[in-house]
């Protein structure tokens, strides 16, 4: 292989982008995702206001810059998040994000000119960070409010016919959520804060929650009064929401028309805002975590609510408050992205992790699988494996603990991707293909019976092969056709860094044989290639690219750090701090030295083998003229 990094993709012409495309439908490659958080899209001239949108100018240069090469674009998840927490993963599960509202459209006629140019020309020259490509979160998320407040104001005092119509019929359709979380913005006004633990009202905490008739009563009228005190601010509440709804429909358009799909991300996570709303739906005492894997030593405890198992579904089998709510998020979120919903986390669905709040996620202080505890005195209740069906010398956090299950058992751990994911894709015009389950790390025999059962797709991460074991179902010659692969995702170092460090090593030395073994079969110099691969990192990072294309996955994603070389880290699982989540896409990414894809297609067509190569030689001619132009 010739090491090739420089991208002349930037200058390529309809002619070449058909060439790449051909080349990805011989390698079997149905889908070609491209990953980026919203927050993380570059900005157009002289509009960097310290946030990415997708719905900016910037985000759609972005969209036509990938058309014609990609199929979708992986969003990040849309909720609104914390002033003190820039993490996507904690954000709404109904309300989006302020911060994607592109407030460049709102001083256009359209928008009826509700946001002075001058605000906004002075939220984009005070912005600390516009010369680098880092968010300035704490920036923008207080300008974009007082932005947004400036447009609401004036809003009310003129608001365009067409607008306020669209405005009231947003309202009326999304009641079901937005009440709430209207009503949520007011109460956070009332108590000065938005962390409703904190609030010194035990009425206002549990609004959605009595414990009997009489404080249902009370509850009621306390809610008619905080509406009536704070009815401006909550209207105010649901037109920012409306704003993001209409630029995400209209960016959503502009991107179907360039052949772009947007595949959305449903994190595990419940907000506070989302908790508050739904405590009785959730279980009382416990939280979702993780147990120790390849992130964590000690586990993760990441302190979200639990889904009570007894409020998804009546006894019938139909779905009860629980079940109503998760399905109508998913169909939501399906609707507005008909390139999919990757799902964070899918075992958080099928085969939980939960421990006890104010523990530490360990058996030994009493978590377990909560559909896999039978011998525990708490959680047995749930429990949907038998003692007879567990490996009793493994420990409750192994994967095969529960060694066999009959498929009345699999169908039972199934019922919620039955009955509310894929019932709500199908009734959005969609089908199991448009699940992307985020199925890293710790893969019980439940959640890998469901999966296979339904015929779920599942991700295999090429960075993480353990390079001592053959078997390694990361490693190229083991991914097969339907699943999602990639060399990382937003929680890993760029494929660059990841050679950089494993070069003159042990283990980048056992990487390199495996590469050879699956990429240069028919290779004579195989011990050359091998010594190259362990001296220079850019070749190294480069095949671990071809491995992912010349793999049999059907659906390819790739990161834009990993896709641009951008040498920085967008998230380090397990710490916290302004660094993380604040990496962006440089402006002048049409500049940078991005990966030559044409040169990657072709090396994975070699790699196949020479009775491939020969039966694509016309096309490989074709991506050298790619390549060399």
């Amino acid at each position: 292989m010739t090491c090739v990094l420089e991208n002349k993709s930037n200058l390529l012409d309809e002619k070449a982008k058909k060439t790449i495309r051909k080349a990805l439908k011989v390698l079997g490659k149905k889908n070609l995702a491209f990953i980026m958080h919203s927050g993380s899209f570059p900005s157009a001239p002289n509009q960097n206001t310290g946030f990415g949108s997708i719905n900016s100018d910037g985000g759609k240069e972005f969209i036509e810059y990938v058309s014609g090469l990609f199929d979708a674009i992986q969003l990040g998840p849309a909720g609104k998040t914390k002033s003190c927490d820039a993490s996507p993963y904690t954000g709404t599960i109904f309300s989006g994000n302020p911060l994607f509202i592109d407030l460049k459209e709102l001083t256009t006629k359209a928008w009826g000119n509700i946001l002075s140019e001058d605000t906004y020309n002075r939220i984009v020259a005070e912005n600390p960070n516009k010369d680098i490509n880092k968010t300035a979160y704490s920036y923008i998320y207080k300008r974009q409010d007082e932005a947004l407040q400036e447009a609401w104001n004036n809003f009310k005092t003129n608001p365009a016919t067409k607008l306020e119509k669209e405005f009231r019929q947003f309202k009326s359709e999304n009641s079901f959520w937005l009440d709430k979380d209207g009503l949520y913005e007011a109460l956070s006004i009332e108590h000065g804060n938005d962390y409703w633990p904190l609030w010194d009202s035990e009425t206002d905490k549990n609004l959605f929650n009595p414990s009997s008739i009489e404080q249902q009563i009370q509850f009621g009228s306390r809610i008619k009064e905080v509406e009536s005190k704070y009815y401006d601010e909550i209207e105010r509440y649901k037109f920012i929401q409306f704003i993001i709804s209409k630029q995400n429909e209209e960016t959503l358009k502009y991107a179907e028309k360039h052949g772009i799909k947007m595949i959305a991300d449903r994190q595990v996570a419940f907000s506070d805002r989302d908790t508050w709303a739904y405590q009785s739906l959730f279980l009382k005492g416990w939280c979702l975590g993780c147990p120790p894997d390849y992130f964590s030593k000690d586990g993760q405890a990441w302190g979200f609510p639990v889904m009570d198992p007894e409020r998804l579904y009546n006894a019938d089998g139909s779905l009860d408050e629980g079940g109503i709510l998760l399905k109508n998020l998913y169909k939501k979120m399906f609707k507005e992205n008909p390139g999919g919903v990757r799902i964070d986390h899918i075992v958080g669905l099928i085969d939980p992790w939960v421990y006890k709040e104010g523990k530490k996620p360990k058996i030994e202080e009493g978590a377990g699988r909560l559909y896999s505890s039978p011998e525990h005195s708490e959680l047995s209740k749930y429990a949907i494996a038998k003692l007879e069906d567990l490996d009793t010398e493994l420990t409750a956090d192994k994967e095969k603990r529960v060694k066999k299950l009959t498929k009345q058992q699999i169908k039972d751990y199934g019922r919620l991707i039955e009955k509310i994911v894929i019932a709500a894709a199908k009734e959005e015009g969609l089908d199991k293909d448009a699940i992307v389950c985020e199925d890293l790390g710790t893969l019980t025999n439940p959640v890998a019976s469901v999966m296979n059962a339904y015929g779920l797709q599942g991700m295999k991460l090429t960075q993480f092969v353990e390079a001592d074991k053959p078997e390694d179902p990361y490693r190229c010659c083991n991914i097969g056709k339907k699943c999602w692969a990639m060399v990382g995702t937003h929680d890993n170092e760029p494929i660059k860094m990841w050679a950089d460090q494993n070069i003159h090593t042990h283990i980048g030395y056992l990487h390199a044989k495996n590469l050879v073994d699956d990429l240069f079969a028919e290779a004579e110099n195989k011990d050359d290639i091998i010594v190259r691969l362990t001296d220079d990192a850019e070749f190294l990072a480069q095949t671990k690219l071809v491995e992912l294309f010349a793999s049999q996955a059907e659906n390819i994603q790739i990161f834009f750090t990993d896709y641009f070389n951008v040498y920085d880290v967008y998230n380090r699982p397990g710490t916290s701090g302004d660094a993380n989540w604040s990496l962006r896409l440089p402006d002048n990414y049409r500049q940078l030295n991005a990966i030559n894809l044409a040169n990657i297609l072709k090396l994975a067509i070699i790699a196949r083998g020479h009775e491939f190569a020969d039966k694509n030689k016309k096309l490989i001619e074709k991506l050298d003229e790619v390549i060399n132009n």
